[in-house]
């Protein structure tokens, strides 16, 4: 029997215990957790948001809070996206060009960062303090909506990553499976 996981809570550690890179190690110990409390704090907002618009009848306030929903997810799925990678990779002995784990281990930490970067560009103006930064009063001068931008970039990079860098099936001699016909059961005994 091979050493397996079931579904993504299983895909976590698998990742983390088979992979070589160190890189992608640190990175599924720190992106996980961070995935993890993404999905705890729009889970308890959504469930305060819930119980303070409970009177209201039904229309925008349930469209917006399904809106809610599908933000926790898109900010966590390339959060999670490069250990699911690594896993499926380890799992299927899918072949790679070299590099393929801790590539990937980067364009999750681009995406952390990227996260962060969206978070004080769309930051309301009250709670924007006042700073000495350079850097951090460019952000706070480019338009709210434009704090999606970064968030979409990085996870466009690490999915451009995973394509770029696995191998074609028939580069890795997928041709193999069709060369050795079944037999039944009679080969697998």
């Amino acid at each position: 029997m091979t050493d397996s996981y079931r579904g993504v809570f299983g895909a976590i550690p698998y990742a983390i215990r088979t992979t070589e890179s160190w890189t992608m190690r640190l990175y599924g110990v720190i992106g996980a957790l961070t995935a993890g409390l993404i999905a705890t704090v729009v889970t308890l907002a959504l469930v305060v948001w819930m119980a303070e618009t409970a009177e209201v009848q039904s229309g925008t306030f349930l469209f917006s809070r399904s809106l809610y929903v599908i933000a926790g997810f898109v900010a966590v799925a390339p959060l999670l996206a490069p250990l699911l990678f690594v896993a499926r990779r380890h799992r299927r002995g899918d072949p790679v060009k070299p590099g393929y784990d801790r590539n990937l281990a980067y364009g999750g930490f681009a995406f952390l960062a990227s996260l962060y970067l969206g978070m004080v560009i769309s930051a309301p103006a009250e709670l924007r303090d006042p700073t000495e930064s350079v850097v951090v009063s460019a952000l706070y001068a480019l338009p709210q909506p434009v704090g999606v931008v970064p968030p979409l970039a990085a996870a466009f990079f690490v999915f451009w990553t995973h394509y770029r860098l696995r191998l074609p099936a028939e580069a890795a001699g997928a041709g193999d499976a069709d060369e050795q016909p079944s037999t039944g059961g009679a080969a697998e005994r």
